[in-house]
């Protein structure tokens, strides 16, 4: 199997790609990564877009996407045009289009870019299951070719570019008939019409490649690159995006789960991240993200090429492990939390970690997010910990520490081979990629007590790490390993975006049994913030594990970042159902402000609530409506009711503190 997608797994390099001018504002080849968003007032608001507009802007947009839901709005994209240059700005815009080829027709004259989705530009989507042969399948591409090929000569002739925009939630039946709701699909989709735009000689295109779903997200992008270089098409710039990421810190997570992972490989052009939150929150997200890479290439180690790719990088597969213990096996990815730096632990400190103790019970609650492992160090605990919390300490001190079955011991590589005395039952190993020798993989090779930890310091710290994992896997060392990563004087945001992306990008391919993050921060912080610190990397290692789609531990709320198109407050909606039901681990809940952000676009999630009309909801149960027209003042009871049906609700219950 072919499984090249980019320049290089262990050096840092942007794919090459035909530069595509957008309005004088030129995408791919050496060009930088850009930045982009899109708006959420109405596209008829002419001043009201203009001026959220110069807001998205000033905070670094450099393409603006407005929804062009029918003619009327394609045709008022001029006057927002207009009147944005009139004020001195020159931002090319986009037109958003649904469903309205005529309405893409009348944009593409106005505007820099225009946005197809291929699932809904030609097609209705009813959910039916369609038998096709070869010749009716042909039948069908016939049909989209004469839907589509006047637009594709409108914006050749206006020099307009295009983005063909795959959504995994709004695939055709037809292409879910034949290929199902796939990476593969996904990409098919695209291809139909990236093939008729070469047939006309139009190449100024973009594509993407989007899902909810960060794994599917990033299998598509990469099957994508690997199936224009296989049918020798032109390589098109890349638009990155996660559909309908969220909110706050779980949406900024996401995103950079997905995101990132695909930056690190040297993939994307362009960047949009999908909050749900006011779109000028979007872009400094975006520019973080993009940053990291400017100069990448200098800042970091070299590392070996990888001669055998031991994974399938279109296809989720979890690393093959043995069982130690809790770790490893069919066990959900654990977190460890780092407590090193603290000294004289006191049973209301662990509750940064999610372990809740109530002096007047006298005992301690676990929360959703309860670490697993808290590491200590040399500073070991000196009370018993709650139940289910395993502790592990530094080597030297674990050998003076009374034994306990709960408290395990953290090797150095060196330590390890001297044959020195361990524990029966668990050990923690501490190795970099140098420290990977084929001594220590032998060893490790015979050992159920061993569990790696493995680290690095490498700017390109992804792949080392996937380098590690590879290098295992290829000698057969089956022991689990944790995926630890410790950064510098990094700002909190810096941090949750980079540690999404270190990590999540190594758990989307199966790789990595735990999460352990870390700061260098000075060490003389306050203990309160030091506390705060802790619980703040607890709550993004958990946030990590969901994200990426391998441990599910809160409520998911898949929630589109609103548009001109919305029929109802995202943002307050968002907050007002998640109030009520953020305490139901492992439900996923969709949240779209209209119809064609619907029960596609929620692709995976258990519910939907999706606004159809003014102050009216259609409740969904999977992809199928349940309830099409409930009074928005009705809607979330009417939801947990639902919820209710299924046996899937809890009461929320209130931990003593």
């Amino acid at each position: 199997m072919n499984k090249n997608y980019c320049p290089s797994l262990t050096e840092y390099k942007r794919r090459k790609t035909r530069v595509v001018n957008i309005g004088g504002v030129p995408m791919g080849g050496d060009y930088p990564i850009r930045v982009q968003s899109m708006t959420t007032v109405d596209t008829m608001d002419t001043i009201g877009s203009v001026e959220q507009c110069i807001r998205m802007i000033e905070a670094g947009c450099e393409y603006i996407r407005i929804t062009a839901p029918s003619i009327k709005e394609a045709e008022n994209l001029k006057h927002i045009k207009e009147e944005l240059r009139r004020r001195g700005y020159s931002v090319p815009l986009v037109a958003d289009i649904h469903f309205t080829p005529n309405a893409a027709e009348v944009a593409a004259r106005i505007v820099e870019k225009v946005r197809v989705n291929p699932g809904n530009y030609a097609d209705k989507k009813k959910f039916e299951l369609i038998e096709y042969n070869d010749e009716t399948y042909q039948a069908e591409l016939n049909r989209i070719r004469d839907r589509f090929v006047p637009l594709v000569r409108i914006c050749k002739e206006h020099g307009t570019a295009m983005r063909i925009g795959t959504n995994h939630g709004s695939l055709s039946d037809r292409i879910l008939s034949r290929y199902g709701d796939t990476p593969l699909g996904m990409v098919e989709s695209a291809l139909e019409f990236i093939r008729i735009c070469e047939a006309e000689g139009y190449y100024d295109l973009v594509i993407s490649m989007k899902a909810s779903n960060t794994q599917v997200m990033v299998q598509a992008y990469r099957l994508l690159v690997q199936k224009l270089d296989e049918e020798e098409l032109q390589p098109y710039p890349l638009h990155l995006g996660v559909t309908e990421a969220g909110e706050a810190e779980d949406g900024r997570i996401k995103s950079a789960v997905g995101i990132g992972t695909l930056l690190e490989d040297g993939l994307g052009d362009t960047v949009r991240v999908s909050l749900t939150e006011a779109p000028e929150a979007e872009a400094p997200v975006a520019k973080a993200l993009i940053d990291r890479y400017t100069n990448r290439a200098e800042q970091a180690d070299p590392i070996k090429p990888i001669c055998n790719v031991p994974i399938d990088p279109f296809q989720y597969h979890r690393r093959e492990t043995i069982e130690t213990e809790n770790l490893g096996g069919q066990n959900v990815p654990r977190v460890i939390a780092d407590l090193s730096r603290l000294t004289d632990v006191q049973y209301a400190d662990l509750k940064c970690v999610g372990h809740l103790y109530s002096m007047l019970l006298d005992k301690f609650n676990m929360n959703d997010l309860g670490a697993d492992y808290i590491y200590t160090g040399d500073n070991p605990i000196n009370f018993m910990l709650p139940n289910g919390l395993k502790e592990i300490v530094n080597y030297s001190s674990w050998l003076k520490s009374e034994r306990s079955e709960h408290k395990h011991p953290l090797l150095s590589a060196e330590q390890y081979l001297a044959n020195t005395a361990r524990d029966h039952k668990l050990n923690f190993i501490l190795a970099t990629i140098s420290e990977l020798t084929s001594q220590l993989l032998d060893q490790l090779k015979t050992d159920g007590t061993a569990v790696l930890v493995l680290q690095t310091s490498n700017a390109h710290a992804m792949p080392e790490l996937r380098k590690c994992f590879f290098r295992l896997m290829n000698n057969g060392v089956q022991v689990p390993c944790i995926i630890k990563r410790a950064y510098g004087e990094l700002t909190s945001d810096e941090i949750q975006l980079y540690a999404s992306t270190d990590v999540g990008g190594l758990l989307i391919d199966g790789l990595g049994d735990g999460v352990m993050l870390s700061t260098e921060l000075l060490p003389e912080q306050e203990k309160s913030e030091w506390l705060q610190m802790i619980d703040s990397l607890n709550k993004l290692s958990f946030g990590i594990l969901q994200a990426a789609r391998t441990r599910m531990s809160k409520t998911e709320y898949i929630s589109c970042p609103s548009c001109g198109r919305t029929l109802f407050d995202l943002q307050e909606t968002t907050a007002m159902i998640r109030k009520r039901t953020d305490h139901l681990k492992g439900v996923k809940i969709g949240i779209m402000g209209c119809i064609v952000n619907g029960p596609g676009e929620m692709a995976d999630a258990d519910y939907g609530y999706v606004g159809v009309g003014k102050d009216k909801i259609a409740l969904y149960r999977g992809q199928t409506v349940i309830k099409k027209s409930v009074p928005a003042d009705r809607a979330v009871d009417e939801l947990i009711e639902l919820i209710r049906e299924d046996n899937r609700w809890t009461e929320p219950v209130i931990l003593e503190d």
